[in-house]
């Protein structure tokens, strides 16, 4: 069962006087992406098919991801009581599918899978850590600090089932750091672009623009971190991996990865869709 419920949030302390739109915009694509979590439950259940006790871990995630979506959708309505989210959740799901019919991974093993999911709890957990100390709205507060909690808690989850396949498959650090890498490199990818356009959608006749919405997405999600959240993500990572998380090589990444972002957010004032 899910650690909380929507009852434990204080939706009476909305205050609409301090929602920031580039929020907006990033919640409503998020609801979308967290809604679906029985769809990335039906996927790992196929990648994992022999493996009971993670399919039991796979589908307590998904129910708890689904919340998360639901408590999102709640928070972007009360902001924008025009966002029709059960229009956008059926654009985002008709324009965006999830390989379903799989008996493999599309990391390429196991373990491949296992840490592509740490490093997706490790984004989460950051990015809505990011949101929840960018925010002054009380609900989104408190909303983003429980999904941050369940993330990291799912990273921890992920991570015990990686040690148990790396025993099996016996990747090498070297190995893993290639999926961290590929993994990173996706985070502009179609998913989050689209549902980015999903969730911004103003007609059945806007086409949908890869290129735009990423940048839309990145201008608005630069200006969330603090170095702080970079610098954490990247020793969860090499953790992750197998590296020391508080090495050179660590703080060097995290100087480039902050670099880059700096870069991505510009100074002016936040793009909507």
């Amino acid at each position: 069962m899910p650690q909380w419920t929507l009852d434990d949030i204080p939706w009476d302390q909305f205050d609409r006087s301090k929602v920031c739109p580039e929020l907006v915009s990033l919640v409503k694509a998020a609801s979308l992406v967290e809604h679906n979590g029985y769809d990335y439950a039906r996927y790992l259940c196929e990648v994992f098919a022999d493996d009971k006790a993670f399919q039991t871990v796979a589908h307590q995630w998904a129910e708890e991801e689904v919340q998360h979506g639901r408590a999102l959708r709640k928070w972007a309505e009360l902001a924008d009581p025009e966002f029709d989210f059960d229009k956008s959740f059926k654009t985002f799901t008709e324009g965006y599918k999830l390989p379903l019919n799989v008996t493999a991974s599309v990391r390429g093993s196991r373990c491949g899978e296992m840490i592509a999911r740490c490093i997706v709890e490790i984004g989460t957990s950051s990015y809505y850590t990011a949101i929840k100390d960018y925010t002054d709205e009380p609900a989104l507060q408190v909303v983003a600090a429980k999904i941050a909690a369940d993330e990291f808690r799912h990273y921890k989850l992920f991570y015990t089932h990686l040690q148990r396949y790396l025993e099996i498959e016996k990747l090498s650090a070297f190995q893993r750091f290639k999926i961290v890498l590929g993994r990173v490199a996706e985070s502009e990818d179609d998913e989050l672009c689209y549902a980015y356009y999903a969730a911004h959608r103003k007609s059945a006749d806007e086409v949908y623009d890869q290129k735009k919405c990423a940048k839309l997405y990145m201008n608005n999600v630069g200006k969330l971190y603090h170095r702080g959240h970079i610098d954490r993500m990247i020793s969860m990572a090499f953790k992750t991996v197998g590296f020391k998380p508080h090495d050179l090589f660590n703080r060097m990444i995290g100087r480039v990865a902050w670099s880059v972002l700096q870069m991505r957010a510009k100074p002016s004032r936040a793009i909507t869709a």
